[in-house]
């Protein structure tokens, strides 16, 4: 009964965002100079938002220019050629809009949100620093401390980001991702104006970037909008090919970060294929299995019943080229590194040698098509995850195709997959904790 329900209620949920949305409701258009625009019309309410995707990320980068797109992601709020320092904020705001921005391995992405009868002012100002983005030294000075700052701060912080920069490190030999998002100190420290203005001629061309726009417009006002002051900027050559294929790992790797934590905290992380790669929903999946609520089984496993960890979750990013899916752990008190790593291992070890149940897999996939749909409940949503399925999966119609590349996944897949990659010889685990180990871990 319980499984007919399940059912039930994904049937429904699929049948809900159908009649939500239809891919023929995505229009979309392409400039002479390549910039790809996508409109996504919605008058429930007056406003709309923009959504500008470049398709550049750390992946892009190299030793001695670490950090560099992340760097942009502030120096793209601090001038241009017709609105000066601070007046693009100021702007956007006097307009009635807001702005946000963040940067991954993979993209970088600026965001508008406004009322539509400010469009006018939003294509103006993104069209401004696109094609004229001010380098002065001094404010790049300027924000070069306060990335500085943000890297320590972050360090010192987040135990995630200290053993994560650590582990990845370690796990990729070649690969870009090896590097994180921020950068290297010294990189961020000794970045010339030449660099930056190299990197931004290279990756801020309009080619390379895909543009939504989603709320109370229409496709003929944006193409308008588009034409007069996004058009006239001019493509560039194709940014440099990522072509680094990481080596296949051949045996476990270990790290050890000392620092100051009240419990040890354990990574553990395993080369998985890109997001387009045919075995990218079933991990997904079984990430979600493993780790989303209070049923997950790591969490039923190390927190509610054995009591070894505080906290416990799974993590598998969208990617352009092969990337991580990691294990994150936070021990109990009294608890040690190794008591823990076991613990998430012997999960892993039923998975791979009992599978998950139809129940498990089902109450999955109701919670995906779930947060799949809320996703598409708001313009910012709909911006967002048409974007990025226009980026990670190729194409933005692969966007309403996804409720039934989840349905389609199965218990068999999910096995298969954790058998795979769940390997030893493909692992990397990280340890963090104080310099004397806990050494009391037999009573929990």
């Amino acid at each position: 009964m319980k499984k007919i329900l399940f059912t039930l209620v994904a049937l429904l949920l699929v049948m809900t965002l159908q009649s939500q949305r239809k891919v023929e409701d995505v229009k979309s258009f392409t400039l002479t100079n390549g910039m790809k625009i996508m409109v996504l019309e919605d008058h429930s309410i007056p406003n709309a938002n923009m959504y500008i995707f470049w398709k550049v990320g750390s992946r892009n980068e190299y030793p001695g220019i670490t950090g560099l797109s992340h760097f942009f992601e502030h120096m793209m709020f601090n001038g241009s050629k017709k609105y000066g320092p601070k007046m693009f904020d100021r702007t956007m705001e006097a307009s009635g809009g807001s702005n946000n921005a963040y940067t991954t391995e993979n993209v970088t992405v600026y965001t508008d949100w406004f009322p539509s009868s400010s469009m006018e002012t939003i294509f103006d100002l993104e069209a401004d620093r696109i094609a004229d983005l001010a380098l002065d030294p001094k404010m790049v000075e300027s924000e070069r401390g306060v990335v500085l700052s943000e890297r320590s701060t972050g360090l010192e912080n987040s135990n995630f980001r200290n053993i994560s920069e650590e582990v990845k490190a370690s796990a990729f030999s070649a690969h870009p991702y090896r590097w994180s998002v921020i950068g290297y100190e010294s990189d961020i420290k000794n970045w010339t104006i030449e660099d930056l203005q190299t990197y931004f001629d290279t990756y801020y061309a309009p080619n390379n970037a895909v543009v939504v726009i989603s709320g109370d417009v229409t496709l003929e006002g944006v193409k308008k909008m588009a034409k007069q002051y996004l058009e006239p900027i001019p493509a560039q050559p194709a940014p440099r090919k990522v072509h680094t294929v990481e080596p296949v790992q051949r045996g476990e790797k270990r790290v050890m970060v000392h620092k100051q934590v009240s419990t040890p905290n354990v990574l553990i992380a395993y080369h998985v294929p890109e997001t387009q790669h045919e075995d990218y929903y079933a991990l997904d999946v079984l990430s979600s299995v493993l780790s989303s609520g209070k049923s997950s089984k790591l969490y039923s496993a190390l927190v509610d019943e054995a009591q070894i960890a505080t906290r416990v979750f799974t993590y598998v990013p969208e990617s352009f080229d092969p990337n991580l899916f990691y294990f994150y752990g936070i021990a109990n008190q009294d608890v040690s590194a190794d008591t823990l790593e076991k613990g998430i291992l012997s999960v892993l070890e039923d998975v791979i040698a009992n599978g998950v149940t139809e129940k498990e897999l089902q109450k999955v996939k109701n919670q995906k098509l779930m947060e799949f749909y809320k996703t598409l409940e708001t313009i910012n949503g709909k911006s967002n995850t048409l974007g990025s399925y226009e980026v990670y999966f190729g194409d933005y119609k692969k966007m309403y195709t996804a409720p039934s590349a989840y349905e389609k996944v199965s218990v068999e897949d999910i096995q298969r997959v954790a058998k795979k990659y769940f390997i030893k010889s493909n692992r990397t685990v990280g340890v963090l904790q104080n310099n004397e180990p806990v050494s009391s871990d037999s009573s929990k």
